[in-house]
Formats: structure tokens, C-alpha cells, sequence
């Protein structure tokens, strides 16, 4: 984004979430904003829109915790069409919408999207966020993207695997990686698993298929029979 606002000349560019079940937007920061608060968070409520962030068992939590990112409001859809047990799932009996991102919100009312609940890692118990190591990898000089999921394991239920797409005549191994991560990260938040790739599988509108990824390493790693078992 501050790319954007410096090669490209739109120093007025904001960043909105939302998703199409609540449209057009939820939350959105202000033109008048600085440009660091404006990079790092998604902004704020939209006008006669209601935000909370809640704990797995519904409670709503302290101001910078991480929870699930609910709204409601006119923005929220009635429901999926001819769906109607969909549609309990995303929307409580109060009108809440439950969005299944992870946020954390700042004493001033800003929010920060932290992830995807459905993509929490439990690697022998400890819950990682793939987003979590995805922006630390993003602070290595020869990174230029890169996309963290878990993998089926038999004993620790989960282990962590990362595809990373370099910068453009950079060199890197899987040790270079991991040693970069030494002492950094938490040791059962470093790859287990590391695969190198020059460009990611994607939907039409450009969104990482984080499952075509996961299904790949499952088939070629010959992960199948684990990933039945865990599901099962």
C-alpha cells in the first residue's frame, strides 16, 4: 500500500474489508488518516454498522485480544438463497454475522484483520495463525510472497507447511528459511515443510486456493490415508 501511495501518486488511498455476505463494506479508514494507520488496520465501523470481536464460545473480548470478527447492520444479507441451515450457520438469532476472520481491535476503534479461524493450525496442541508467520516471512530480504497451512500428522495432529515464492534472481534453501526463523519464532511455528514455487494457485478474482495447495502436498506426500483419519 505505500507503494501505491508513492509510485503511483494516491496518497488519499484507504483499505475497506468486507465480504459479500456483508456488502459493500463493514469497516473503512479515513482520507484524513496517517499513512502507517492506514496500511496496518482496516479502519473502522461504517456508519450504522455494529462490529464485535468474540471468543470461540461467544463472549466478547478485551480490546487487542483476538477473536472472530462479527458484524451487523443494513450491510448484512438476508440470508444464502434456499439455503436456510447456511444460513444459521453465518447468521445468529440476534442478527449477527458471523464473518469466520480473525481481528484484533485497538483502544481507538480500528481493527486489524489477524487471519482466517478455518485456517488455525493445532500443531500438538499449540494454535497457530498462518498469517502470523506469513508476515514474519514476508521481513525476509529474498521473500517475495509467501502462503502458510497445516499438514495431517499422525502424531502432532498438524504440522506447518510453507510455499514461498522468491524475488526475482534469489536463491534459497529450506535451511536458509528455518535458520532464519531460529530464535525469531516460536519453534513449533517454523515450517516443517518448505516448497519453493513460482506463482500460487488462484480463483478467478485473484484469491489464493490455500486448499488446492494443501491437497497437492497431501497427494505427494502420500498424506492420504492420515488426512482421512483426522477428518473422520
Amino acid at each position: 500500500m505505500k507503494r501505491v501511495v508513492t509510485d503511483m501518486h494516491c496518497p488519499q488511498m484507504t483499505i475497506m474489508y468486507g465480504q459479500m455476505e456483508a456488502s459493500p463494506v463493514v469497516t473503512m479508514s479515513s482520507v484524513g488518516d496517517g499513512l502507517e494507520l492506514r496500511s496496518c488496520t482496516v479502519g473502522r465501523a461504517c456508519p450504522h454498522t455494529e462490529v464485535k470481536i468474540v471468543s470461540p464460545e461467544g463472549r466478547i473480548v478485551p480490546v487487542g485480544e483476538q477473536g472472530d470478527l462479527c458484524v451487523r447492520g443494513y450491510t448484512v444479507m438476508k440470508g444464502y438463497d434456499q439455503e436456510p441451515e447456511a444460513t444459521a450457520e453465518a447468521i445468529d438469532t440476534e442478527g449477527w454475522l458471523h464473518t469466520g476472520d480473525l481481528a484484533t481491535m485497538r483502544p481507538d476503534g480500528y481493527f486489524r484483520i489477524t487471519g482466517r479461524a478455518k485456517d488455525m493450525i493445532i500443531r500438538g496442541g499449540e494454535n497457530i495463525y498462518p498469517r502470523e508467520i506469513e508476515e514474519f516471512l514476508y521481513t525476509h530480504p529474498k521473500i517475495s510472497e509467501a502462503q502458510v497451512m497445516g499438514l495431517p500428522d499422525e502424531q502432532l495432529g498438524e504440522v506447518v507447511v510453507a510455499w514461498i515464492k522468491l524475488k526475482a534472481g534469489e536463491s534459497a534453501t529450506d535451511c536458509d528459511i528455518r535458520a532464519f526463523c531460529e530464535g525469531k519464532i516460536a519453534h513449533f511455528k517454523i515450517p516443517q515443510h518448505i516448497r519453493f514455487v513460482h506463482s500460487f494457485p488462484m480463483t478467478v478474482t485473484g484469491k489464493i486456493q490455500k486448499f488446492v495447495m494443501r491437497e497437492k502436498e497431501i497427494k505427494e506426500r502420500g498424506l492420504e490415508s492420515v488426512a482421512r483419519r483426522k477428518t473422520a
